[in-house]
């Protein structure tokens, strides 16, 4: 815990704090530091080497995301305590390096941002909410930004969630069969082992059978294409791509392509494996949604806004969408925000007959007016810019798969490394002749032994059955040499422990 207590001196120091004299090597607690994790409405306080009270506040009244909680019986839960860059201190004191920008690939620009903070204040005080039927300084300002690095993208539309991006473009496809088919091409299409969110509707258009399991009925109109990862090939083909893609379109045969009304798809699979698309396979979906009048809603939840190494994964294929979902690096994780983005075509659809009360997408989101995200958002950007992240991430990227490629070729248990940017994954084998998945008892062994090391990394869980076999890394977009080398390092220590 000392060594948080010096973190935050060190910060003070920083921001031209000066602290009362404080015998360090004593082991004597500092009052500023004491007050440092007060709140003064709050009487209860909490000393810094006893977070007792906290953790069991913790463990009677929290519901942890993706938590089997039986184990709590016997263990407490690890309650994180403060952050600056790619680092993280625990109640008990220890340092952890964040190998997945806070767990679900969310904290971009790292830990202890403070021009963010202020900025977010500086908003707040000003003006903290109005329904997004009216605008606000930076909602107009960073719908400005952001369109300005997506070429063929016109608008943009505050919600406070990927789900709910995700959502509210599944409504505009589903209304627009209404207004222009009679509503027969709303069939949405959405390809085996992605995600796109964790409501009913996401789930229905979620190529993760475990992950959906027990959640149903599921909302129809949704139907699933398979998949494209080349290293568990369904085809034996040479432009494997090209076939994967094709794949899609026999599903739109199948259905009747007056039905199809659109297709959502991850640039690169998350959750469901890290999966980078082969050569050909995004060029011929565009062409193949061309052809049959298909709307291309491209789900950058995790991808976008710099993750990959440029502003958005899309980009990196050359294609042209009708709609963009972005969520999680949109801020940074500093404030609630995510965007649904259109381009002016699907814009026009709304407003064509002003006099029919049912034109207009008949939609809102409430926290979509909140003014924190896209003030937070702004401020992002202009870190992401100044700092140069994309050309960082794209040189720490090649590095982290240069580090996972030995990893490859010094344990067996390795099938296979890819990724793009900061984005990468390590699928783990039992046999690399086979492929046979190594047991997800194994994969998370691994991860916990990584995280008895100081290093957070993560791996695919409840999505595939059979198939939760792949470590995740998602480093910051400020990762140095040192972060990336000290992530691999520990997962070759791990991997030798788990797997020998």
């Amino acid at each position: 815990m000392r060594r948080l207590a010096l973190l935050t001196l060190q910060i003070w120091a920083h921001r031209g704090i000066n602290p009362a004299p404080w015998p360090v090597e004593s082991g004597a607690e500092h009052p500023l530091f004491n007050a440092r994790f007060r709140s003064p409405p709050v009487t209860q306080s909490f000393s810094t080497n006893d977070f007792s009270d906290v953790i069991a506040a913790d463990k009677a009244h929290v519901w942890h995301h993706l938590t089997q909680h039986k184990q709590y019986e016997s263990t407490d839960p690890r309650i994180m305590i403060e952050g600056k860059g790619m680092r993280l201190w625990d109640a008990t004191g220890r340092e952890h390096l964040d190998g997945v920008s806070g767990g679900v690939w969310t904290v971009n620009v790292g830990y202890g941002r403070e021009s963010i903070a202020d900025a977010v204040r500086e908003q707040l005080v000003k003006l903290n909410y109005f329904a997004q039927s009216a605008g606000s300084i930076p909602g107009a300002q960073f719908a400005e930004r952001l369109i300005s690095k997506m070429p063929g993208m016109s608008r943009v539309y505050y919600v406070n969630s990927g789900s709910e991006a995700n959502e509210k473009a599944f409504k505009m496809v589903r209304q627009i069969a209404h207004k222009r088919y009679g509503g027969k091409k709303h069939k949405i299409l959405y390809r085996e082992r992605d995600y796109h969110g964790s409501t009913i509707s996401t789930i229905s258009a979620g190529g993760q059978f475990e992950r959906n399991a027990q959640y149903g009925p599921y909302t129809p109109g949704f139907v699933e294409v398979p998949h494209c990862l080349e290293y568990r090939a369904q085809w034996d083909v040479e432009n494997y791509g090209e076939r994967a893609a094709d794949a899609i379109e026999e599903v739109i045969l199948r259905e009747g392509p007056d039905t199809v009304g659109a297709i959502c798809l991850e640039p690169v699979t998350a959750g469901g494996g890290v999966i980078t698309p082969p050569v050909g396979y995004w060029q011929r979906v565009q062409e193949i949604c061309r052809k049959y009048d298909i709307l291309l809603h491209i789900d950058e939840v995790v991808c976008g806004v710099g993750r990959t190494g440029k502003w958005f994964g899309y980009q990196h294929y050359g294609i042209e969408p009708d709609f963009v979902t972005m969520a999680k690096g949109v801020a940074s994780g500093y404030a609630a925000i995510a965007c649904l983005v259109t381009n002016e075509k699907v814009f026009d659809l709304f407003k064509e007959d002003a006099s029919d009360p049912l034109a207009m997408f008949r939609d809102i989101s409430t926290f979509g007016g909140c003014t924190a995200g896209p003030a937070a958002a702004l401020e992002n950007l202009r870190i992401i810019e100044d700092e140069g992240l994309l050309d960082n991430t794209t040189a720490m990227g090649d590095r982290l798969m240069a580090n996972l490629n030995a990893l490859a070729d010094k344990h067996a248990v390795v099938g296979q490394a890819r990724g793009l940017g900061l984005f990468c994954g390590l699928e783990l084998v039992s046999d690399r002749a086979s492929k046979t998945p190594a047991p997800e008892a194994q994969v998370q062994a691994v991860v916990a032994d990584c995280m008895r090391q100081g290093v957070i990394i993560g791996a695919t869980a409840r999505a595939i059955p059979g198939l939760n076999n792949t470590l995740c890394l998602a480093p910051a977009l400020i990762a140095t040499a040192d972060d990336i080398d000290a992530i691999t390092h520990a997962i070759d220590e791990a991997l030798g422990n788990v797997f020998g």
